[in-house]
């Protein structure tokens, strides 16, 4: 006699299971073999940080953007890469995600939507890292702490909504289209430098109207300011801010599932 809802909980039990074996599998394999381990997660990053900071700022000496909540150009930017970097690697790896799982796909009732959701998973992991770093260096540089840093696990569930919504569209039309993982790139690219982390919308000349509609609309500038705004301030919460960006979080994770379940039917034919 089975209890009712008592097949939900045996699948959720499993499902939870197999999503802490992925992402286990997928953070050690990702570094295995290399004598730096889980540390070049963090070395990439700094060096492009450290890259930008010295084109732009020592050669090119352009100033922060009026209103930027620290006057060290460093931490300014690297506080608003963060959350950049957990949505561009949850994207740009979903698109090829199914791909290097076909084998559990085709052969076994395998619960693909769960992949996805263990790259954001995995990425995480490095990004708290990041986190880490990032709350050191402000400590050291600039002698300062917010509490309001304890807020951020908020803005990290609404980013990973949001990524893993379109991982999911991303990785369901790599399946059937394979040059998606290449069109994911180029859209990332344009996408970054439409994400307030070197400008703001106030630097964007008023003439080009489209631009700066872009990163009006932009759901990571809700991001990237909060962000700053958690490390760098005691500004509370902005409500409204936070209301859009749960909008479009959850919208796009709605969105993104439907996608999925629609295209998963086909999947084992294709790969």
């Amino acid at each position: 006699m089975h209890l009712p809802g008592s097949h939900f909980l045996r699948n959720l039990v499993v499902q939870r299971s197999l999503l802490f074996q992925l992402v286990r599998r997928d953070f050690t394999q990702r570094f295995v073999g290399s004598a730096g381990g889980w540390l070049w997660g963090l070395i990439h990053p700094l060096v492009l940080l450290l890259s930008w900071t010295f084109i732009f700022k020592v050669c090119m000496r352009v100033p922060l953007p009026p209103g930027a909540v620290t006057q060290n150009y460093t931490i300014w930017i690297f506080t608003g890469f963060l959350p950049w970097l957990l949505f561009q690697e949850t994207v740009q790896r979903s698109a090829s995600c199914l791909l290097d799982h076909s084998n559990l796909i085709t052969k076994t009732v395998f619960p693909a939507e769960v992949v996805p959701v263990s790259v954001f998973l995995s990425s995480l992991m490095n990004h708290l890292l990041a986190l880490l770093l990032a709350i050191v260096a402000i400590g050291f540089w600039l002698k300062y702490f917010s509490l309001m840093v304890l807020t951020l696990p908020i803005y990290m569930l609404l980013l990973g909504l949001f990524a893993v919504g379109i991982g999911w569209i991303v990785a369901s039309l790599q399946v059937y289209l394979r040059d998606t993982v290449q069109v994911v790139s180029v859209v990332l690219t344009l996408w970054f430098w439409i994400t307030p982390i070197f400008i703001n919308i106030g630097q964007i000349p008023p003439k080009y109207s489209f631009p700066r509609f872009l990163m009006r609309v932009n759901p990571m500038t809700y991001l990237v300011t909060a962000y700053r705004d958690r490390l760098l301030t005691t500004a509370p919460l902005d409500l409204g801010d936070l209301a859009v960006l749960a909008a479009y979080a959850a919208a796009t994770f709605v969105i993104g599932g439907l996608f999925f379940r629609h295209l998963r039917r086909g999947f084992a034919d294709v790969l």
